[in-house]
């Protein structure tokens, strides 16, 4: 058989730039005085977690622990090489002191500069970037103060005791009861009223357009979504440029249409309501505004704004920007918050002592309300529901780590000899699982145990080391919306039945295998009791 040697040639060729290309980064951390985890040739040093070897908060957990002694340590998210800083002083400056070096998150699932009304996540501000993000943020940050969350509280309460009265009805002893089912139903219908401007009741109406469409959208392991997952991991910038988006067009057609609509029936109806549609509209007038309101206890876990967003700015916001905002916020409301209350459930039901004790907490908070309605003040003075929360997003915290890129070369210098730079362009990790797990900060940390945030112990925690809802400027917005309506459901549901494990209740929970969105392995069952 006759060889052709061109043609074996521009194969090998084709072969060995393709090598020196995915391997070009290899040796980035050589040069660097920090260790570095080994790198398998595409797959960088995440192969264990894109082949689901691992969860996320497994794969997290399992890099902290490698380098003990280790302040950061190198490793490569696919192609991309990534500092990993587990010291709590660095984290500070990194992510507070010296924000302006690290102002925006890693480019990834979209492109604010994209036209393509359909091309949603790339404009949210979660992705935007520089001084998009500063003036964004200034511009939300008004729709998100307690006051405001006052105004939202009695819609929420609504919801919460829809779904306790759901199971009450049911007039049963023992209803059995899938949580990430009920918590992804209560956390659409919370989404639907108070950022849509849409009443819905998702376990009654079971196959309601809105919540339909919103499983659609986070099935984040379906096959395309896997794949353009991946694609946007090695080609970012490209993927955005050529109008590709994590969501599919279907789903953002669907909303978009629905925020739109609303907005418009609002604007020629004169209609006003307490909700993130209403506030959204404020802020593109231009008369949300940020004002100073009396400091209260909102939540060990509830992060503070910086100066960033209490300033004052003028931003045109246009239909899609105000589209990706409201869009962003059912992201978070739905997937989010519901797998922070499936698993605060789940660790009542199997930490029967604190079950227990805050049960007892809500009986007497009910018994002073002496019939009126719960407030959003009463409930923000619950202690042990915060203790009982906070620690439950301590062991399996929603962001098992936090991204910033560098966007200005930055020299770490720990003040005893370690000194390198981070160069502009290179993303930072910063380990939350990691060290929401580590006995240096919180002994026997495996132990489910609220009162590591008594009034006592929590004030001796480092703030850099508890970081469920981020830290420093580009924080999590909407932590005391989180909070308020996860606390309101629990009061609730506890009000009314005891939570118990049976025969199908997984113990221990396992959480799900790869690079994809935190959650719980397969089903969740338990069984409420009713009291």
């Amino acid at each position: 058989m006759e060889v052709n040697l061109g043609a074996v040639i521009v194969i090998l060729s084709t072969v060995i730039l393709i090598y020196k290309w995915i391997t070009r980064n290899n040796d980035y951390f050589h040069e660097k005085p920090i260790p570095s985890m080994a790198v398998k040739p595409l797959f960088g040093s995440t192969g264990p977690l894109i082949l689901k070897q691992f969860s996320l908060h497994g794969f997290i957990n399992h890099i902290y622990q490698k380098y003990p002694n280790a302040k950061v340590l190198g490793i490569f998210d696919a192609l991309t090489p990534i500092f990993v800083v587990r010291d709590p002083e660095l984290i500070k400056k990194i992510a507070v002191k010296d924000f302006d070096h690290f102002i925006d998150h890693r480019p990834m699932f979209g492109n604010s500069e994209n036209d393509n009304p359909y091309s949603i996540f790339g404009k949210t501000l979660f992705a935007l970037e520089g001084q998009k993000w500063r003036d964004m943020r200034a511009t939300l940050s008004p729709a998100f103060t307690g006051s405001k969350m006052r105004k939202m509280f009695e819609l929420v309460i609504e919801c919460s005791d829809s779904v306790a009265q759901y199971y009450v009805k049911q007039s049963k002893k023992v209803v059995e009861v899938e949580l990430t089912d009920m918590c992804t139903r209560f956390g659409s219908d919370v989404i639907a009223t108070c950022a849509f401007g849409i009443k819905m009741d998702s376990l009654r109406e079971r196959d309601n357009e809105f919540y339909d469409n919103g499983k659609k959208m986070m099935r984040f392991e379906r096959l395309s979504v896997a794949l353009r997952m991946f694609a946007f991991k090695f080609f970012p910038t490209l993927m955005g440029q050529m109008g590709i988006d994590i969501i599919d067009r279907e789903q953002a057609k669907y909303f978009s249409a629905l925020i739109m609509d609303a907005v418009r029936q609002r604007q020629t109806k004169g209609i006003t309501r307490p909700d993130m549609i209403q506030l959204l509209i404020q802020a593109r007038k231009g008369t949300l505004k940020h004002q100073e309101e009396k400091e209260v206890e909102e939540g060990f876990a509830s992060v503070k704004e910086s100066s960033i967003g209490k300033t004052n700015v003028s931003f045109n916001m246009t239909d899609n920007e105000m589209i990706a905002q409201a869009f962003v916020f059912f992201l978070a409301g739905f997937e989010t918050v519901s797998t922070t209350l499936t698993f605060l459930i789940y660790d009542l039901v199997v930490n029967k002592d604190v079950q227990q004790r805050l049960y007892e907490e809500i009986v007497a908070t009910n018994d002073s309300l002496q019939g009126k309605l719960l407030n959003y003040d009463t409930l923000q003075k619950m202690k042990y529901l915060d203790m009982v929360l906070s620690e439950s997003m301590r062991i399996r915290p929603a962001a098992a780590t936090l991204d910033r890129l560098c966007v200005r070369d930055y020299e770490v210098d720990d003040g005893q000899g370690l000194k390198f730079t981070i160069n502009k362009g290179t993303a930072v990790w910063i380990p939350t699982q990691g060290i929401h797990m580590d006995p240096m900060y919180y002994p026997n940390p495996e132990r489910f145990d609220p009162e590591r945030f008594n009034d006592e112990n929590k004030a001796t925690i480092d703030p850099m080391t508890y970081l469920p809802f981020g830290v420093g400027p580009r924080n999590c917005i909407g932590s005391r919306f989180a909070l308020m309506e996860i606390k309101a459901i629990v009061y609730y549901l506890l009000l009314h039945f005891s939570f118990e494990a049976n025969r199908k209740t997984p113990i221990p929970l396992e959480l799900r295998k790869g690079f994809t969105i935190v959650a719980a392995e397969g089903e969740v069952w338990i069984d409420m009791k009713a009291r």
